[in-house]
């Protein structure tokens, strides 16, 4: 088939190198939506989507629908008339009328190789679980939680020293890839759907802040992948003297049995060692509350964390 008309919903960082790669591919966009513009950091200014910036930027018509299940919304898409929909990390589900409109359907850019970690957040639960490989899968739309029809998937080995925020630039990246293939697919013949292995589904759902706070009775490779998975967000943390102690990096050591899980080991330029509930962390980047990011190095020169201090999971 020649060109579908498509339009794209998408709206953080993660979505702009597919939405890019449609515009290099000259691929007839019709249209882009996206969340509302919202506030964000600390003077809650309000911002506008990645997405947004790079469809204006291009030129293309942008709609923002507080809610996508509304008739007024749902009139806009039929009025376009697409005969594709792409979705990546939209943000919100889309009803059966909506993905009912386009004639080659909806495909979506998903961040696992599905049907695993099915969901709001894979690219930090792979971590936390430990996993040591994960990958991209194109799939078509349905009205469950990512449980459509797989067109294509990539894999994609995950590397010792990956945080949320390495896998996810990655697999952005992959994403965008696999989904110019996709479109080749289409154009070449057609979907060649593959249907989910419903009952080796498993979840990644949505991250909540208290999610980050360490529980040092926890294996030290435990903690070490929670770390990794929370960074940059919600970040995990610790309490130490009744303050709040961000920690973005860090080692799993060995440490003597019998130590309690939480106790400062050792405080040293190499970094904090703090005692797990098997083996200990050495910690090399943090940032105490109120005070900067930085290396353990720069941290103990002017910070009172001492062999024998106890981290715990409350103030």
């Amino acid at each position: 088939m020649e060109k579908p008309r498509i339009i794209f919903m998408g709206t953080p960082h993660f979505a702009v190198p597919s939405l890019q790669m449609l515009i290099d591919r000259a691929e007839e966009i019709i249209g882009v939506v996206t969340q509302p513009d919202r506030p964000a950091g600390r003077g809650q200014q309000v911002i506008a989507p990645p997405v947004k910036d790079l469809a204006l930027k291009s030129g293309l018509p942008v709609f923002q629908p507080v809610n996508v299940r509304t008739e007024q919304f749902i009139h806009q898409v039929k009025t376009l008339s697409p005969e594709l929909i792409v979705v990546v990390a939209f943000g919100q589900i889309l009803p059966r009328a909506v993905l009912d409109i386009p004639c080659c359907g909806c495909i979506n850019v998903h961040a696992s190789l599905l049907p695993a970690y099915r969901g709001a957040a894979p690219i930090n639960w792979v971590l936390i679980n430990g996993e040591t490989e994960t990958g991209i899968t194109i799939m078509l739309l349905d009205e469950g939680m990512d449980s459509g029809d797989l067109l294509l998937q990539e894999a994609l080995p995950i590397l010792p020293a990956d945080t949320a925020a390495t896998l996810h630039d990655w697999l952005a990246d992959d994403g965008a890839l696999l989904l110019g293939k996709a479109l080749d697919q289409l154009q070449n013949g057609g979907w060649k759907r593959i249907p989910q292995d419903h009952a080796h589904a498993t979840y990644a759902p949505l991250l909540k802040k208290e999610d980050g706070c360490i529980q040092w009775n926890k294996s030290a490779r435990q903690i070490h992948n929670q770390i990794r998975g929370m960074n940059p967000w919600p970040g995990s943390f610790t309490y130490v003297r009744g303050k709040l102690l961000k920690i973005y990096n860090a080692v799993v050591v060995e440490t003597d049995p019998g130590i309690t899980p939480g106790k400062v080991t050792s405080v040293s330029e190499q970094g904090i060692t703090v005692a797990a509930g098997k083996g200990a962390l050495l910690i090399k980047e943090l940032q105490l509350e109120g005070k900067k990011r930085m290396s353990a190095e720069e941290f103990i020169k002017g910070q009172t964390v001492r062999e024998g201090d106890e981290f715990t999971s409350h103030r």
